[in-house]
């Protein structure tokens, strides 16, 4: 019987395969567990601002030191969105690092092409995601004064019209 060695090599072959993928639904449980505690906090301005993100790299909290009236409101407004824009890529490194390790492990993996002759590699049918802007979406959205009366105003603004 000639195919006999050829099951027992596909036998072999998907028993390694599903050995790895237990080892990596194990290492993605794990590595979920630790990228959720990971924050990161940037302070800039001569310490007058301070930003704090999550994992996702979404704001979660934001102190001014006492002095931070004596910027503008321009300059607070720039500098808490750089603080937040930078404070996001330093925790996404960090969750790259984390990640490492599995990628790794996942790249030793047979692909299904490599066992299943004419199987496509599925991998590399993923699209893969564009970045997303760093900028406001629409710069004619955000006035430069409030003469505009489509300008939408502070629910506490002190003189209405």
């Amino acid at each position: 019987m000639s195919g006999q060695p050829v099951n027992e090599t596909l036998r072999a072959d998907m028993a390694a395969l599903v050995e790895g993928l237990g080892e990596q639904f194990r290492g993605i449980a794990e590595l979920q567990r630790s990228r959720a505690l990971l924050t990161e906090t940037v302070r800039v301005c001569d310490q007058r601002i301070e930003v704090t993100v999550n994992a996702d790299g979404v704001l979660v909290a934001t102190k001014f030191g006492d002095d931070v009236l004596d910027l503008s409101l321009e300059e607070i407004a720039e500098n808490i969105t750089a603080a937040v824009q930078t404070a996001a890529a330093r925790v996404a490194e960090r969750s790259r690092e984390l990640m490492q390790p599995l990628l790794e492990r996942k790249n030793a993996l047979p692909k299904l092409s490599d066992i299943v002759e004419g199987a496509p590699d599925l991998g590399s049918l993923m699209p893969t995601a564009p970045p997303p802007p760093l900028t406001p979406p629409d710069p004619a959205r955000w006035p430069d004064d409030d003469s505009d009366p489509r300008t939408p105003r502070s629910v506490v603004a002190d003189n209405d019209d």
